[in-house]
């Protein structure tokens, strides 16, 4: 089967034509979900489609599907792609790339004149990153039915702005029902957001599958009282018995397994003035892990680890489970696609565990499912300094080319 290469340049370029669009100081991007810099973003990759003579349709949850049109148009298609929203100071590389890939991929497929017997299609997700809007992945979450619709749309944001009204309002509302439908298999391309595919110098990670993933938000009540004039033994200070919290909550992961990790990445204070002792403070708690009853046993540990400086401190708890993503292993026949791919390219190449959330999770749950990793320099991620090599960024597009083209059928 003859096969042609993408073009590594253009694909680079187009990445940073896109990385242009809310640019930080540090090189990375701010591209929040639903925002006027998601919308140029999602705008630009609609205009590049529409070079490539590509159907496009956008669903009510804002998902954006770009379909070439395969021999057998009735045939389900094999979908890529990934998102464009980024975290507050995100890189260039997470999730853009895998979107740019799948679009590198069209692009190549019409420069060859390559037809294929089933469609091909590139989506972008929407609020893949869960920082604007909580849970994370609720595009594809809707797509697959694992989220309800109208729950997502009156999630809202710190201003209280809520997803429903945020896509109306940059106009990617749209009117095909985001439900599940057939799809052949879904590939998603990306970096890998770890350290080890560096560390081990290969150059394409084969996922198998993404660890458990739960996420909670937690409060504690104390009392406030004046800073000058409550002496020590008698305070019930919220943020004290907070931090106590979150050291335990570390301590746990470590000591569960070394692929156990826990993570509290908000923290907030009221009523927040200097010469205050806080009322209350709340924070949020991530907690992975790729076994999901070693996964449960970390959650019961940090529960009671937190509930014990609780009642200790005469503190009142909260914990507040807001989203459970089940460990997922993905297909044995997309992954090895992927790892044949690999191997026809001479590229070095591990089988991997995400630890990081994916759209393909969910996608896993209505179809045949499977990713391909790229290095990250020093596995950074959620970065502005986040960085993945030219040469990473064309092997990884071309390993995505030559699997979907084995799942697509070459004619």
């Amino acid at each position: 089967m003859n096969i042609p290469s993408v073009d590594g340049e253009r694909l680079w370029q187009t990445l940073m034509e896109m990385a242009r669009i809310g640019a930080t100081e540090r090189g990375g991007s701010c591209r929040l979900a639903l925002t006027e810099e998601d919308r140029q973003g999602r705008d630009l990759f609609v205009s590049w489609a529409r070079e490539l003579g590509c159907a496009i349709t956008i669903d009510s949850m804002g998902n954006i599907f770009v379909r070439r049109g395969g021999k057998d148009q009735d045939a389900a298609p094999v979908i890529t792609g990934s998102h464009l929203d980024t975290q507050p100071t995100g890189g260039r590389f997470d999730g853009v790339y895998g979107v740019l890939a799948g679009l590198e991929v069209l692009r190549t497929l019409h420069d060859a004149d390559i037809a294929t017997q089933r469609p091909v299609e590139v989506v972008v997700w929407t609020n893949e990153e869960g920082s604007r809007f909580q849970p994370a992945m609720i595009g594809s979450g809707v797509f697959a039915d694992q989220l309800d619709q109208g729950h997502a749309y009156a999630q809202t944001d710190g201003d209280g702005v809520t997803l429903g009204q945020a896509l109306e309002r940059i106009g990617y509302k749209g009117e095909v029902p985001c439900e599940p439908r057939p799809v052949h298999a879904y590939l998603e391309t990306h970096i890998e957001q770890g350290p080890v595919l560096e560390a081990e110098d290969k150059v394409v990670g084969v996922v198998t599958g993404i660890q458990g993933i739960r996420w909670f938000q937690c409060k504690v009540r104390g009392i406030n009282a004046h800073a000058g004039t409550t002496p020590m033994e008698v305070r019930r200070d919220p943020l004290l018995g907070a931090s106590r919290m979150v050291e335990a909550i570390d301590r746990a992961a470590r000591t569960l397994r070394p692929d156990a990790v826990s993570t509290v990445g908000m923290f907030r204070v009221s009523p927040g003035s200097i010469n205050v002792i806080n009322e209350e403070v709340a924070f949020s708690l991530d907690v992975r892990c790729p076994d999901a009853a070693a996964l449960e046993t970390l959650v019961k540990e940090i529960r009671l680890a937190c509930e014990r400086v609780a009642g200790d401190m005469g503190l009142q708890l909260e914990m507040d489970e807001i989203w459970y993503s089940p460990p997922t292993a993905f297909a044995d026949p997309v992954i090895d696609a992927v790892e044949r791919s690999a191997a026809a390219l001479a590229h070095p190449h591990r089988r991997i565990v995400s630890g990081a959330g994916h759209d393909a999770k969910y996608m896993a749950d209505i179809c045949p499912t499977g990713m391909i990793f790229i290095p990250c320099k020093d596995g950074i991620s959620h970065n502005e300094i986040e960085y993945a090599e030219p040469e990473h960024i064309t092997a990884g597009a071309d390993v995505l080319l030559r699997t979907i083209l084995e799942l697509a059928g070459q004619n």
